[in-house]
């Protein structure tokens, strides 16, 4: 019989073991962050109904859904966890408590042209903050500072987290009369650091009719720089022509205010005009942060704030803040920049231990005592040769091997032996116990990230 090729498809990612722990130790930290600021941990189905999670599909999204039929079943594979999210809310309405606060980490589907760093199934890392009819700006004001928690966590010192307000712009849109234009007007801005200021007009002008009056307002708009203090003086000069304007101001100065209080450094932390973002579904304060060393990476979390979550699922008006990060294509991206910390340990245990005599009861009992103290034990009892044991342990980086024979079980010790620094001890079982932990601690210091 022939055999079948093994083979991954293209655009879908499988990891050996060393850097899937590297994958489940980012995981973690992220887990432990968000859960720090009360969130709670949801998981919905990778498989909806159609119906259901097609409801604002449309376009792109729609030609890159996996679709299938099973019986007369219509299934789609989710391409994101927000309208999952939705759909959860609008169910589950009577039953949550609001502000409803969750951190979601899962698969999701998009049939597009696999490239590199660009995936058919990937890990999203999504928060979202969901209101009942109302959700206070001081939940916009604290994103940044999620963010800041979790890149520093990681490791990542030289990111910034770029933020603006889309009632700024739509009010500044609005002033020069171009609110039916501001979504090309927008999309044009975009691109201003890939084909510069000059080809951004031509553009406005040729393209969508803009004059060239407001061509070069719209210029002088979006290059207002300087400290956040500076560009929010700046556009103090364009209050009291516009509401809209006027709100998306205020609720960016508060943002703004509260983000020492909140913890976030100011070289962390920019206001920046250029930002748009989801210019059909983010309503007020938007997020983009970059490492500033890696420009070329784009934005490694994202999101905003939006009016309507659950709009195609029920009548109550469900506003929400919320922020995404890539993490599959960010670990991809992280590796192929050498960024992911060699020296932490990937193996999937603490300790191997080798027994040396016939009857392993010793063995088994110092292994469930080692784990009951909290160390990673794993017992090598194949019928093989001593070296190919000890192969196996430093293939696997293993800090700690134990032997266990007769000599040591009829004093009462453990044999020993440090991987990494070749010195091998022979102590009691709970003094072997506290030179693993205190070893442990040393290996566990570094952090995920290294710039």
């Amino acid at each position: 019989m022939a055999k079948m090729t093994p083979r991954t498809l293209s655009g879908f990612m499988e990891l050996l073991p060393a850097p899937q722990q590297q994958m489940e130790r980012i995981m973690e930290i992220l887990r432990k962050t968000y859960s720090l600021y009360g969130f709670t941990p949801l998981d919905t189905p990778v498989i909806e109904s159609s119906e259901v999670l097609l409801a604002k599909a449309g376009g792109e999204t729609e030609k890159q859904i996996y679709r299938f039929q099973k019986g007369d079943s219509d299934l789609s594979l989710r391409f994101d966890l927000t309208v999952p999210l939705a759909k959860y809310v609008a169910l589950h309405y009577n039953e949550l408590s609001f502000p409803f606060r969750r951190y979601q980490i899962g698969k999701v589907y998009r049939g597009e042209r696999a490239q590199r760093g660009r995936f058919r199934e990937f890990y999203q890392a999504d928060i979202d903050i969901i209101g009942d009819g109302k959700l206070d700006i001081t939940n916009e004001a604290e994103i940044p500072s999620i963010i800041y928690q979790t890149f520093s966590t990681l490791g990542l010192k030289r990111f910034q987290i770029r933020v603006n307000n889309r009632k700024i712009l739509n009010g500044f849109y609005a002033m020069l009369g171009l609110t039916e234009k501001s979504a090309d007007v927008m999309r044009t801005v975009d691109k201003l650091d890939k084909i510069g200021p000059e080809k951004v007009k031509t553009i406005l002008v040729e393209d969508f009719a803009v004059s060239e009056s407001d061509a070069d307002e719209i210029l002088k708009f979006i290059a207002i720089k300087g400290s956040n203090a500076e560009v929010l003086t700046a556009l103090e000069g364009y209050t009291g022509r516009n509401e809209m304007f006027d709100q998306g101001l205020s609720e960016l100065n508060t943002v703004v205010k509260y983000l020492a209080d909140f913890g976030v450094p100011a070289e962390n932390f920019a206001v920046d005009l250029t930002i748009a973002r989801g210019l059909d579904y983010y309503t007020g304060t938007v997020y983009e942060t970059t490492l500033l060393d890696h420009p070329e990476i784009g934005s490694v979390c994202s999101g905003g704030r939006y009016d309507n979550l659950a709009e195609f699922y029920t009548d109550k008006q469900l506003p929400g803040v919320g922020i995404s990060i890539g993490l599959t294509r960010l670990f991809y991206v992280l590796g192929e920049q050498g960024m992911l910390n060699p020296e932490l340990p990937t193996a999937p245990a603490d300790v191997l231990i080798l027994p040396m005599t016939e009857d392993l009861s010793p063995a088994i009992a110092l292994a469930t005592q080692l784990r009951q103290a909290g160390i990673r034990t794993q017992l090598h009892c194949e019928q093989k040769k001593f070296k190919a044991k000890m192969s196996y342990a430093d293939k696997l980086s293993i800090p700690y091997v134990i032997f266990l024979g007769e000599d040591e079980i009829s004093v009462g010790v453990v044999a020993c032996k440090d991987m990494k620094s070749g010195e091998q001890t022979k102590l009691n079982t709970q003094e072997t116990i506290d030179r693993i932990k205190a070893g442990l601690a040393e290996l566990e210091k570094g952090s995920v990230i290294v710039e």
